[in-house]
C-alpha cells in the first residue's frame, strides 16, 4: 500500500498486547495481498488482467468492498472512483513522479474511467468490465479499510486503548490512552500556507472509537510551464486537482474516511456542502485556493 503503518498499545499485559499487535499487522499484509494492484497475484491485479474479456469471481471480501466503493462513487457524484488508475498511469504517477500527457493519450484513459464500465454480478460474485483498458485502483480506499480489520482483530483481541496508522493517510483512535477521555491528532499544515502571515493553524482532531482521513495534493508532484500538478486526479475531468490543497474527513469507519477525504478534496469548496451535510457525526476540513488566498472550511473540528 506504498506507505507504513505503526500502532501504539496500551494495556496490563506486554505479552498479549504484542501478540496482538502483531496479529493486527498481518492482517494488513493480508488484505495488500488481495487488494493491491502492484502485486501480480492480488485478486485485483488478477480482475485487471481478465475482466475485460469474461467475468471474474472474486472472494466475497473483495466483492463486498467493489460494492461498497460503487456506493461511494455513487454517492460523491463521481469524485471518488477505483477506476481512475489508466488516468494516474497518464499523467506519470504509476510508480513515477508525474509527467504531461499527449492529448490523445489523455482522451483515451478518459474513455476507461467510470464506475459504469464496471459490472457486478452479486448472484455469482463476478466483476466484468466494459471495455478494454479499464483497471482499478483501490488506494483510496485500502488503506482504510486494512487498519479497520486490522481494528476489528485488535477489539477481538481485548484491546481497548489503541491508535494505528498509515502513514500521514489514515488513523484511527480505538477507545483512549490512560487518563485521557480521547487520542489528540495533528492534522499537517499544507506546505503552502508557510509564506502566509495569519494563516490558522489546523486543529487537532479528538478520536475516540473512530478514524480521520486526510488527503493532500503535495507530494508526488512535479512542475511544467510554471505550473504544479499534483497526484490526486479528478476522475470527472482527467485533471489534476487544483484549487484544494488538503481535505480531512472523521468518521467511525476508516473505509468511508479514506474514500471520502479524497471524494473531498476533488470535489472542492463547491461540494462542500453536498458531502459534509450527508453523513451524520462526519466531521471535517477543506483548505483550498479561493483566487490569491486560501479559504479554511471546517464542520465540527
Amino acid at each position: 500500500m506504498a506507505t507504513r503503518f505503526e500502532l501504539v498499545l496500551h494495556g496490563d499485559d506486554p505479552v498479549a498486547l504484542r501478540a496482538a499487535g502483531e496479529a493486527a499487522l498481518d492482517e494488513i499484509d493480508r488484505l495488500e495481498d488481495r487488494l493491491s494492484l502492484y502485486r501480480a497475484g492480488s485478486e485485483i491485479a488478477h480482475v485487471n488482467a481478465r475482466a475485460a474479456h469474461e467475468p471474474v469471481r472474486v472472494t466475497a471480501e473483495v466483492f463486498a468492498l467493489l460494492e461498497h466503493a460503487k456506493h461511494l462513487h455513487a454517492e460523491t457524484e463521481g469524485a471518488f472512483d477505483i477506476t481512475i488508475a489508466p488516468l494516474v498511469r497518464c499523467w506519470g504517477f504509476m510508480g513515477g513522479s508525474g509527467h504531461l500527457p499527449a492529448p490523445d493519450a489523455l482522451r483515451a484513459a478518459r474513455q476507461c474511467v467510470g464506475m459504469h464500465l464496471v459490472e457486478l454480478d452479486p448472484e455469482r460474485r463476478t466483476v466484468r468490465f466494459g471495455r478494454e483498458g479499464v483497471m482499478l485502483d483501490l488506494g483510496a480506499i485500502g488503506k482504510g479499510y486494512a487498519i479497520e480489520q486490522a481494528v476489528r482483530l485488535l477489539r477481538e483481541a481485548g484491546v481497548s486503548a489503541a491508535l494505528l496508522h498509515a502513514g500521514t493517510s489514515t488513523v484511527y483512535g480505538l477507545g483512549a490512552p490512560p487518563d485521557q477521555d480521547a487520542w489528540n491528532v495533528a492534522i499537517e499544515t499544507p506546505p503552502a500556507t508557510a509564506s502566509i502571515a495569519g494563516f490558522p493553524t489546523l486543529p487537532t482532531v479528538r478520536l475516540r472509537d473512530g478514524a480521520l482521513s486526510v488527503s493532500a495534493v503535495w507530494g508526488r508532484t512535479f512542475e511544467s510551464g510554471g505550473e504544479r500538478f499534483g497526484h490526486v486526479i479528478d476522475p470527472r475531468s482527467g485533471q489534476p486537482v487544483a484549487d484544494s490543497l488538503l481535505a480531512a474527513v472523521a468518521l467511525d469507519s476508516a473505509t468511508e474516511t479514506d474514500a471520502l477525504s479524497t471524494a473531498l478534496l476533488v470535489l472542492g469548496r463547491a461540494g462542500w456542502t453536498r458531502l459534509t451535510g450527508g453523513r451524520p457525526g462526519l466531521r471535517a476540513l477543506l483548505v483550498s485556493r479561493q483566487g490569491p488566498r486560501l479559504e479554511t472550511l471546517a464542520r465540527g473540528l
